[in-house]
């Protein structure tokens, strides 16, 4: 049975693209590639079809990851064939949050850096749309760094579901 996880920002071109790729890649490193499918999407549909911010690409690129995406708007049917839901931020959190239909949905949806014991108190991605390249490596940095717990976590789900 495969478990899915869908990172979610506002437009979808900026900082959940940058989070499905790395964590692709992650999955994949790990050999759970077959077990978990990753995705992403935006609050909203601003930028539906439209491929990641050219900064994000770049960036994803210089760093080893793919870069080709397609932008998306979260629907509220998804959270019924969703495992995890990734919020990049607060903000996300409380909107997802509104349209989860049932509490069992809302207690799918999680801040990416929650995952990284490393963050303090602020959960927050910062979102680079506004600023230069700086911002984007930082979310890349951001990303990378709650990868790992993150992965541990959905490893545990995975090999419970497997026993």
């Amino acid at each position: 049975m495969t478990y899915r996880v869908c990172f979610v920002c506002t437009g979808n071109i900026c900082r959940s693209p940058m989070a499905e790729s790395v964590f692709r890649a992650r999955v994949e490193e790990t050999g759970l590639d077959g077990l978990v499918e990753v995705d992403s999407a935006g609050t909203g549909g601003w930028h539906e079809g439209d491929p990641a911010d050219p900064r994000t690409v770049s960036v994803l690129e210089a760093n080893g990851y793919p870069g080709h995406h397609a932008a998306r708007q979260f629907q509220t049917s998804w959270f019924a064939r969703l495992d995890l839901v990734i919020a990049l931020d607060e903000g996300h959190l409380k909107a997802l949050r509104r349209l989860a239909p049932t509490s069992a949905d809302a207690d799918k949806i999680r801040l990416l850096r929650s995952y990284d014991p490393a963050a303090g108190d602020d959960l927050d991605v910062p979102d680079p749309y506004y600023g230069g390249m700086d911002g984007f490596e930082e979310c890349l940095e951001l990303v990378e760094a709650a990868s790992p717990g993150l992965l541990a976590a959905v490893r545990e789900k995975v090999e419970g579901r497997v026993v």
